[in-house]
């Protein structure tokens, strides 16, 4: 009996911190909802919310209701989708490879979905039989299968599979611009480009649609194997001594975080250090047991994503910053600082 109440009241201070991380995630979203070229009040969202859910029946006009629901809202949740998955990805990625600099934009995983994509975009390769994200997925599957081949050849250790995936991501984007500036036009060039940068302007809610389970299923595949994520961090020898079965795990890990990565580049373009960022701050708070590590990322990754997406439209006055350059501008210090605390521990 007195073993239950100790787990119950040690697991407390982790479900406050879970309600209310999940309210100021609500609480940016909603911030998110005010900010366009027509600035609206956060008592207006909020009724417009309730009429929504609730059919309050508040006064709002269908100017501002259409605009927020039909509009501001998919776009706010998309970024948090994306903003969560991405810094699960992370999280799994640091982990199989037991290195703190691993994450899908570094790996160059986005850079071969970014190629896929614009290959489907500007030459129409596959048609609407494979579509954008189809593409996508092809170049992630692609990318991981040439840093795993690169990472071999040159020994397979944690240090060389990130060399081999910054190899691996110019590649790709040397064949993206290829393409581009080769087969697309004026028009389609600025778009492409525009996009490969970050950007949420044309989410609508078939994006949130697709974006939404693919987070929810990639999530709760990556939390059932919590325990062995745990197991893999005192080494493969180690893990493969408690009955993990290090192929199966690599094989379905790796599949889930490029399938996860390829749909949200697909929509949203190649953001960078959101999944090399979120896991080493939420580390700090939460610990490394992945059981915690895990919703503590997804739900800190979507409401970084979402106040990005925030300065993204107020930074400057008039004009929208691509979403990956905010990232950067945040991710661009953080990685600087991991590679100094490595230094030092080195």
């Amino acid at each position: 009996m007195r073993a239950v109440v100790v787990t119950g009241s040690a697991w407390l201070p982790w479900s406050i911190a879970a309600v209310a991380s999940l309210a100021l995630l609500c609480l940016a979203i909603a911030l998110a909802m005010t900010v366009g070229e027509m600035q609206i009040p956060l008592a207006v969202v909020m009724r417009a919310l309730g009429n929504a859910t609730l059919d309050l029946g508040y006064a709002v006009s269908p100017i501002q209701q259409g605009v927020l629901l039909d509009y501001r809202l998919s776009r706010a949740l998309f970024a948090a989708s994306c903003g969560g998955t991405l810094a699960v990805c992370g999280v799994i990625l640091q982990a199989l490879l037991r290195n703190p600099l691993a994450e899908p934009y570094l790996l160059g995983i986005s850079a071969g979905a970014s190629t896929g994509a614009v290959a489907v975009m500007v030459l129409g390769l596959g048609g609407a039989a494979l579509g954008i994200s189809g593409g996508a997925l092809l170049g992630a599957v692609l990318a991981i299968l040439t840093v795993a081949l690169l990472a071999a050849g040159s020994g397979g250790t944690s240090e060389r599979v990130i060399l081999s995936g910054v190899a691996a991501a110019q590649i790709f984007n040397a064949a993206t611009a290829t393409i581009v500036t080769t087969f697309a036009s004026a028009e389609q060039a600025r778009g492409v480009m525009f996009w490969l940068l970050g950007s949420l302007g044309g989410v609508r809610w078939p994006d949130v649609w697709l974006a939404a389970p693919v987070t929810l299923v990639g999530f709760a595949i990556c939390l059932a194997h919590a325990r062995t994520l745990d197991a893999f961090t005192f080494g493969e020898d180690a893990a493969a001594s408690l009955g993990v079965s290090i192929p199966r795990v690599r094989l379905v890990l790796f599949a889930t975080t490029a399938a996860m990565t390829a749909i949200m580049v697909s929509i949203a373009g190649a953001v960078g250090f959101v999944g090399l960022l979120i896991p080493h701050a939420v580390r700090l708070v939460v610990g490394p047991r992945h059981i915690r590590l895990l919703p503590a990322a997804l739900v800190t990754g979507a409401a970084f994503l979402v106040v990005a997406d925030i300065l993204s439209r107020t930074l400057i006055a008039r004009q929208v910053l691509p979403i990956g350059v905010v990232t950067a501008l945040f991710g661009a210090p953080a990685f600087a600082l991991i590679l100094t605390r490595a230094r030092r521990r080195a």
